[in-house]
């Protein structure tokens, strides 16, 4: 649980209990780090919202959204999301042990394309110093064949990843996995 108030899906009722129906018909299971949200049902539906759109993003693949939330929630020491993506990389994307070992330890040595791995660096950029990104990072990107939504897209999820490892670490969210 955490020490913030929430409801668990067996005591979810109205608009939660709604909502964690769908997460459970997607996922199998509701997330302890998902049930945060459900102190405020508004929250706990954009979020649902937002991931569901993140799963089926047209240009921005699996492996690298979860390289992005691993990454920066490595940055942010959200243990609960390093292992959560970890484990998605290995279980869901066929990622070995050794090939998301040497994603933490530099994102340059990850099985990601060429393109994906530019627009992770930039993801990392602005989510460590935000003031550091210029007009370059970007060009760069536009260059790997990335458009200027893509960019945000994928810089978006890392600010909002940083959000959530403040929300996930400061409410002390157990693991559940």
């Amino acid at each position: 649980m955490s020490i913030l108030q929430t409801m668990t899906p067996e005591t979810a009722t109205g608009e939660v209990a709604e909502i964690y129906a769908q997460i459970k018909q997607a996922w199998g299971h509701v997330p302890t780090a998902i049930q945060v949200f459900s102190a405020n049902p508004f929250l706990l539906r954009h979020q649902w919202e937002y991931y569901s759109s993140m799963m089926q993003h047209p240009r921005l693949s699996f492996p690298l959204t979860a390289c992005i939330r691993m990454l920066v929630s490595q940055g942010g020491q959200c243990a609960y999301c390093i292992d959560m993506n970890a484990g998605m990389l290995i279980n869901m994307a066929g990622w070995t042990p050794e090939q998301v070992a040497a994603t933490r330890a530099d994102f340059r040595n990850s099985p990601l394309s060429g393109d994906e791995k530019m627009l992770l660096g930039l993801v990392l950029k602005a989510t460590r110093d935000s003031n550091s990104v210029t007009a370059l990072d970007v060009q760069g990107a536009r260059e790997a064949g990335w458009t200027d939504g893509d960019i945000l897209d994928a810089v978006n999820h890392g600010a909002r990843m940083v959000a959530a490892d403040i929300l996930i670490n400061g409410f002390k969210v157990e693991r559940d996995f």
